[in-house]
């Protein structure tokens, strides 16, 4: 469904990625694992559109991204959830939740599109009226999320789902990612740590440096220089 063939990428002459490839297939969840400053959230911004690569593509659904504009791939199906949430605060939880519907009107009505996003996260239903600023992190992960899953998409990525929440919300999102992958969507999710990867995941794709130094299925016998990535060690 979404493929990354040799992306490589330059952010004011600094070589952030250098040509990775990744593969991401319907009701996939795969995630990409480094640490801060490997080149995930440039991954991201690349397939979304927000940077430019020096070359390789990105590819959905056999059409090409690459050189598209942001609101062009959003439309094409493509949801992004990014690690600062980025939720409006002086709009309601309901409100940041229907955005979506406004900007990719077509394909399933709107109503059964809030339906599902609040089915995911049942949680948000107490807090509809309330302001996006009065959220604590989990909660406004959880509208970033739904927000992202009312464009409809066939393909989500997550930026740091997990990133500095309390353990007790994140259960709710990783439950809530489980159901949105049994839906038949494809899930890209970057995690810093190997600990944060849901047991349900398909496969990981460890990023050191701008390379994929490692692939595989979450559990596996990993070498010690991948440990120190996925673990955050030194």
């Amino acid at each position: 469904m979404l493929a990354i063939d040799q992306l490589v990428v330059d952010i004011q002459s600094s070589r952030i990625l250098r040509g990775i490839s990744l593969a991401v297939g319907g009701g996939e969840l795969v995630c990409l694992v480094g640490r801060n400053g490997a080149g995930k959230t440039t991954t991201f911004r690349t397939i979304m559109g927000f940077l430019k690569p020096v070359s390789g593509a990105v590819r959905f659904r056999d059409e090409t991204l690459t050189g598209m504009p942001t609101h062009r791939i959003a439309q094409r199906g493509v949801g992004y959830a990014p690690e600062e949430s980025q939720v409006f605060g002086d709009l309601s939880v309901a409100e940041n939740i229907e955005l979506p519907t406004w900007t990719r009107p077509q394909g399933r009505p709107a109503k059964e599109r809030i339906g599902l996003a609040y089915e995911i996260f049942p949680m948000l239903r107490q807090y509809e009226s309330r302001g996006g600023n009065q959220l604590s992190g989990g909660e406004r992960k959880m509208v970033s999320i739904a927000r992202a899953l009312t464009l409809d998409p066939q393909m989500l990525l997550l930026d740091e789902p997990f990133e500095g929440l309390s353990p007790a919300i994140i259960p709710s999102i990783s439950d809530g990612i489980a159901s949105i992958r049994k839906l038949g969507h494809g899930v890209l999710m970057a995690e810093s740590n190997v600990h944060h990867i849901p047991e349900y995941a398909d496969r990981l794709y460890v990023l050191e440096r701008g390379e994929i130094i490692y692939q595989g299925k979450p559990g596996d016998s990993y070498p010690p220089e991948v440990m120190k990535v996925i673990t955050g060690g030194a």
